[in-house]
């Protein structure tokens, strides 16, 4: 099986509308996913959307053509048939008052007679500003939407239109792509990782100086969880393992494990270990921890503060060093300098299955970012590289790599 085997969208009929929200620009990158993967796609406009990208843009992207009017001088667009054809239909982006509307069932442009039309599920990913997204209207017609039978796509938060950071950022187009592969795994019931537990380390540790102060790093947790999610899309039962982190998931089918410390992650994930299958390393852990915890704010006193520390738990060497012929055991190797070299030794030292580099030289790859930039490899030598991606993207490569060791 190879990495770019497992395609859950081909031959997939997607019905994509679109909705007069800035995020209407997303589209493009969606609807490129979305063949990319093998589906086939057909959009349908509100003419609000068309402010925000052209209808001949997104006709070139699907290869088919995008109507915006129930009739266009003589002829009449079939919303009954398009509403149909589809295996899915996807609003992205759903502006508030698209979901108003479909929350009240009125039709007064093409994208809406398609929805009251369609016979497949429906999913809607919101797009609008904070205020709009709290405000009760708009929860009371989300929640209609949902009593519908409808699934709602998580909204995100960030950067808005207006300036403002807080919720109401539509997914990300490789977000929404996973998602569906979700739902059509969870139809199919193709999940090659069925009846597997999978554990995953993720997010930074903090190593505690005196009650107020910490030794840490700059992992935002954000590599890790997206492979947590990828995994539970494959039909892994997903443990998180989890340092203190901002980022979190909601996906059904991980439990999240919260720690703080080397020690409190390394006890989790060891007690955990002999009943999983499958172990993805991807935290930074700190190396070294303070020999002594002040039990009392430290003043500020003489010119200098000396600290002595000490090793904490090697938490992927005790696995490599206990697992079983049938366990996969996946670490990651983040260095700034000769990193394939490193990566190698790290790989043959801790009885890896697989290694995950990146390197803090690769522009977009690292902490913090949403890209990464990683080359793969296995206890065969194998090698592979790929260039920057989203990490939603770099999650999908990594448990492809994963699904065919275990195939192997």
């Amino acid at each position: 099986m190879s990495m770019d085997a497992i395609k859950m969208l081909q031959g997939k009929k997607i019905l994509l509308g679109v909705s007069g929200s800035i995020a209407a620009y997303k589209a493009a990158t969606l609807i490129r996913l979305l063949v990319k993967e093998g589906a086939e796609v057909k959009v349908v406009m509100t003419n609000a959307a068309t402010g925000f990208i052209t209808p001949l843009t997104l006709a070139t992207l699907s290869k088919n053509e995008v109507p915006l009017n129930i009739s266009d001088h003589d002829s009449w667009n079939n919303h009954v048939r398009l509403g149909r054809w589809a295996d899915v239909m996807l609003i992205a982006p759903a502006s508030a008052n698209t979901i108003a509307k479909m929350a009240l069932g009125l039709c007064d442009n093409l994208l809406l007679a398609v929805y009251l039309s369609a016979t497949c599920p429906v999913m809607f990913a919101p797009a609008m500003d904070e205020d709009m997204w709290h405000h009760p209207a708009t929860r009371s017609n989300v929640d209609k939407l949902i009593s519908y039978g409808h699934q709602q796509i998580p909204i995100a938060t960030g950067e808005l239109a207006s300036g403002l950071f807080g919720e109401g950022r539509m997914a990300e187009p490789e977000q929404i792509v996973a998602f569906l592969k979700t739902h059509f795994q969870q139809k199919n019931g193709n999940k090659p990782l069925n009846g597997t537990t999978a554990i995953v380390t993720a997010g930074p540790t903090i190593e505690h100086i005196d009650p107020v102060r910490y030794i840490s790093n700059h992992s935002s947790g954000k590599m890790g969880i997206a492979i947590a999610e990828a995994l539970a899309d494959a039909g892994a039962n997903v443990q998180l393992v989890l340092g203190p982190t901002s980022q979190q998931t909601s996906h059904t089918g991980i439990t999240t494990i919260k720690v703080q410390t080397a020690q409190e992650m390394f006890e989790a994930v060891t007690t955990r270990f002999p009943h999983a299958g499958i172990v993805v390393a991807a935290a930074a852990v700190a190396d070294y921890r303070p020999a002594n915890v002040a039990d009392r704010k430290i003043k500020k006193g003489e010119a200098q503060l000396h600290i002595d520390l000490e090793k904490t738990p090697d938490i992927l060497r005790s696995l490599g060093d206990s697992k079983g012929p049938q366990q996969l055991l996946v670490g990651f190797s983040l260095e700034t300098n000769n990193e394939k070299e490193y990566a190698l030794k790290k790989l043959r030292e801790k009885h890896l299955d697989l290694i995950v580099m990146n390197s803090l030289a690769d522009a977009g790859a690292g902490f913090n970012y949403d890209t990464n930039k990683v080359t793969l490899f296995d206890k065969n030598g194998q090698e592979r590289s790929f260039p920057l991606k989203s990490k939603q993207e770099v999650a999908q490569d990594i448990v492809s790599a994963i699904i065919e060791l275990q195939h192997a």
